[in-house]
């Protein structure tokens, strides 16, 4: 059987392209603030994750230029042998100082973070617990590890008691679960994770890519939100969300965060991230300290804009967040809807299987801190002629 057979096989998508409702490598033209131009159309960006509106700040662009000037473009090399700058060994003690955690390790893309830190953290005689839901980057990085790895329902806390009951307790055991889920905008439950963490002797981690920066007083995140920072053992986050930027980090204990410095693989043999994205990130975090009123104007519009739909008769699950999933539970009109808000002149997010259950297909939408009443307005107006044209409200 030749290899390349499931390529010629696969059609999904031309016959979507076909049907006009393929939404997928937008190619997008210009960007201005929270507008963005697709086919020489201009169109309001409700499906980015920046949270912040930091993207196109000027102070960020600056910090770009800057470092770019004084390292140049690239390091040409990884953090093991030639790639380690001031830069990143300054930005990692200022990202530890922030997190109230012992020391910070910086990656080249959050993906890797996942993928190194777990992969060298468990082995053949540890296990892994995973909410099901977690991000793609968690599973593979599970894959990877040689762990035995235990899934448990989506913030089930009875069935995680009942998966961590049935565990051995000699062996290293290690929860991971996304702070923020990236789909459903919901919170993972940490108070009863770290509860019953500590009962069973497991260590936890947090993938917080969509809390730090939005969630808790300060923008640490979600262990922040709870008051558990001291009880999550790990907290990872991108770079590539509220802090403008593209790469990750990892913090926790010093002695954890060296084991990961020799023997993380995707930190040893990847090019260590660039100066001007270090530039970007670490601009940012600056803001993120000294500028809350931009969390305080994103709940504002979260909240404003889950009541808003939901009053409409959309639901909108258990969100808790500024990611907003409108749910359908129908892939055909999940698509004809985001058709009809591309048309309007909004640019949200289609989901479907594998990354949420089918039942639960949805539109996307997630919010800016930088976005407008007058944004707001436009955009719920979209929801509710697409919804009636639809007969979906």
């Amino acid at each position: 059987m030749d290899l390349f057979k499931k390529c010629h096989d696969f059609t999904r998508a031309d016959e979507a392209k076909a049907m006009g409702l393929y939404p997928y490598f937008t190619e997008i033209e210009k960007v201005e603030g929270n507008n963005v131009w697709v086919e020489g159309k201009k169109i309001l960006m409700v499906g980015s994750n920046n949270y912040l509106g930091l993207f196109d700040d000027q102070r960020i662009k600056d910090a770009v230029s800057d470092a770019t000037q004084k390292y140049g473009s690239s390091t040409c090399g990884s953090r093991f042998l030639n790639g380690t700058y001031s830069l990143h060994v300054e930005f990692e003690k200022e990202i530890a100082q922030f997190m109230g955690k012992e020391e910070a390790l910086i990656y080249s893309t959050g993906f890797q973070t996942n993928l190194g830190t777990i992969s060298a953290l468990a082995g053949r005689n540890d296990i892994i617990i995973i909410d099901r839901m977690v991000h793609a980057s968690i599973i593979d990085s599970v894959r990877l590890s040689f762990a035995e790895v235990v899934k448990f329902k989506h913030n089930d806390m009875k069935d995680l008691k009942d998966k961590l009951d049935g565990l051995p307790k000699k062996k290293g055991k290690l929860i991971i679960v996304d702070g923020v889920f990236s789909m459903e905008g919901d919170l993972a439950n940490l108070p009863e994770i770290v509860k019953l963490a500590r009962k069973y002797k497991s260590r936890v981690m947090v993938d917080d890519a969509h809390g730090v920066g939005v969630m808790g007083k300060n923008g640490r995140g979600t262990a922040e939100h709870f008051d558990l920072e001291d009880e999550v053992d790990l907290i990872m986050t991108t770079f590539s969300k509220s802090f403008a930027s593209l790469g990750g980090f990892v913090t926790g204990k010093r002695k954890i965060i060296d084991y990961l410095k020799h023997h993380a693989r995707s930190f040893i043999f990847s090019a260590s991230i660039t100066p001007a994205a270090l530039g970007a990130a670490r601009r940012a975090l600056e803001i993120i300290k000294s500028e809350p009123r931009r969390r305080e104007r994103l709940w504002e519009i979260s909240g404003t804009m889950n009541k808003e739909l939901t009053a409409m008769g959309y639901s909108t699950g258990n969100t808790e967040t500024p990611i907003i999933p409108v749910f359908i539970g129908d892939i055909e009109k999940t698509f004809m809807l985001w058709r009809f808000l591309r048309d309007f002149g909004i640019f949200a997010t289609p989901v479907i299987a594998p990354a949420v259950p089918p039942e639960d297909t949805c539109i996307r939408t997630s919010y800016t801190a930088t976005h407008t009443d007058e944004d707001l307005e436009f955009v719920l107006k979209g929801f509710y002629e697409g919804g009636k044209a639809l007969d979906l409200i």
